[in-house]
Parts: C-alpha cells; sequence; structure tokens
C-alpha cells in the first residue's frame, strides 16, 4: 500500500531523511516512530505529496506520487500533526466541500458526512463555525476530513493528541478496523505505550534513518531484550536523546 526507496530530502547542509526504504502492508498498523527531528515528519509530507524529495520513489497504492500525484492523493487520508480546518466554514460545509473535492456525489457527501459528526461525537455541532471550535473537536474534524472518500491508505501524525480519553479509544478501534478491511494505516507518534499496543510493526526512526523495523516480538528477539516493553527498545535504540530540530520550507 505504501512503498519508500532511496528515499531522501535534504535542506541545505541538513539531511532529514537518509536514503529510507520501508512498506506499510494492506491490513497493517504501521507506527512510525523516532525522536524529534527523527525525519518523520519530513517523510510523512513527502507521502503526502506537499513536499518533493531530494531523491527516491514513494508509491500510495500502486501509484508513485511524483508521477500519479491525483491518483495517489486520491487513494490516501491523512491526519496532520495541526489541525488547521476553514475557520468560517460550520463543521457540516467544511466535510462537505471535502466531499466536492473528492468527487463525491451530493447525497453521498450529505450521508458520509452526516455519518462521520455523529461517529466522532460532533453532530451536535454541526452548523457550528470551526472557529468556535477547541483543538480537540477541530483534530476531531480533520479526522473525518481524512475519512471522507473512504482511502485506501490513512497516514496520521500524531492523531491523539488534544483527543480525550473516549476520543482516543474511538480512534484506535477505527485503526484496527480499517487494517481489518484491508487498508493500511501508518501512524506517527510518541505515545510508545499506544503504539506497542495498536501497531503490528513498529519502524525507528534515528537522523533521518531507519534505525530498526519489526513486530516488538522481532525486535525483543533481534536485540536480545526480552521482557523488555517497546518505550525501552526506544530508548536503547535512540539513545534516549531529544533529536534535532526538522527544518521545512
Amino acid at each position: 500500500m505504501i512503498r519508500i526507496e532511496g528515499l531522501t530530502k535534504r535542506y541545505g547542509a541538513l539531511t532529514a531523511v537518509d536514503n529510507l526504504t520501508l512498506g506499510v502492508r494492506p491490513g497493517e498498523v504501521y507506527g512510525f516512530l523516532g525522536p524529534n527531528g527523527a525525519g518523520k515528519t519530513t517523510t510523512i509530507r513527502i507521502i503526502t505529496g506537499l513536499i518533493k524529495p531530494t531523491s527516491g520513489m514513494v508509491w500510495v497504492a500502486g501509484h508513485r506520487i511524483d508521477l500519479e500525484p491525483e491518483a495517489a492523493k486520491r487513494a490516501l487520508g491523512y491526519i496532520a500533526d495541526e489541525p488547521h480546518p476553514y475557520d468560517k466554514l460550520t463543521a457540516r460545509e467544511f466535510l462537505l466541500t471535502i466531499g466536492s473535492l473528492y468527487g463525491l456525489s451530493a447525497r453521498a457527501r450529505a450521508n458520509r458526512t452526516a455519518d462521520l459528526l455523529g461517529f466522532l461525537s460532533l453532530d451536535a455541532w454541526g452548523d457550528e463555525l470551526t472557529e468556535s471550535f477547541s483543538h480537540g473537536m477541530r483534530q476531531k474534524l480533520m479526522i473525518a476530513a481524512a475519512l471522507m472518500h473512504e482511502p485506501q491508505v490513512l497516514v496520521a501524525d500524531e492523531p491523539l493528541v488534544g483527543l480525550d480519553p473516549a476520543s482516543a479509544r474511538k480512534l484506535r478501534e477505527l485503526f484496527r478496523s480499517l487494517a481489518k478491511e484491508g487498508k493500511a494505516v501508518i501512524l506517527a507518534t510518541h505515545i510508545l505505550e499506544i503504539a506497542e499496543r495498536l501497531c503490528d510493526r513498529v519502524g525507528i526512526m534515528g537522523h533521518g534513518k531507519l534505525i530498526e523495523e519489526g513486530s516488538v516480538a522481532e525486535l525483543r528477539e533481534r536485540l536480545k531484550a526480552p521482557g523488555k516493553n517497546l518505550e525501552e527498545i526506544f530508548l536503547e535504540l535512540t539513545g534516549g536523546a531529544e533529536g534535532r530540530p526538522e527544518v521545512f520550507p
């Protein structure tokens, strides 16, 4: 569903992503982990077509993002690390607009909007301007927008930040449900306890490189670390470093 080969992104002398190769399979929740500045968000922005790589290739649902950007983006839903809906639209208007951009019929847009507002407990605020929304409500609205066109691939960058416990649990259950449907989910998160419980495999980044990849059980075996949880493995692999700031254009 997602295939990355030899991906590199440089900003002047800084190499944010360094010859990265990985894949996310259909039916899989893949945890994309690393300290701040490890290259996760840069990689995600390349996958979603927001920035171009210096070199390397990315496929989304069989479409190369540089050669078939519209087809790749149509197959993909993206939950960004900061929610930014259009403040002068109501929640309902915003989702209907997103549905229109993806070419959904008027009836499909209306039905999908009603379903998503209800699922994310936003139906009581559907006709309120989003400028009045809390951070958590904005985040839920952006999750709804990412799901509007029922994408084959979902890319989520710290999607749980700002959510109340009930909403966070519902989102985790949604990720597993999407995987059971054969869709691919890539989840970038700093919440390692959730990544350990939720993800089929994890990839741990450091300084733009993929340090280790596999299920938690595979990582324990490979690192000869029986009994260690993901947080302990992560800190061992990354040295507990806070990392470097990522640089964006």
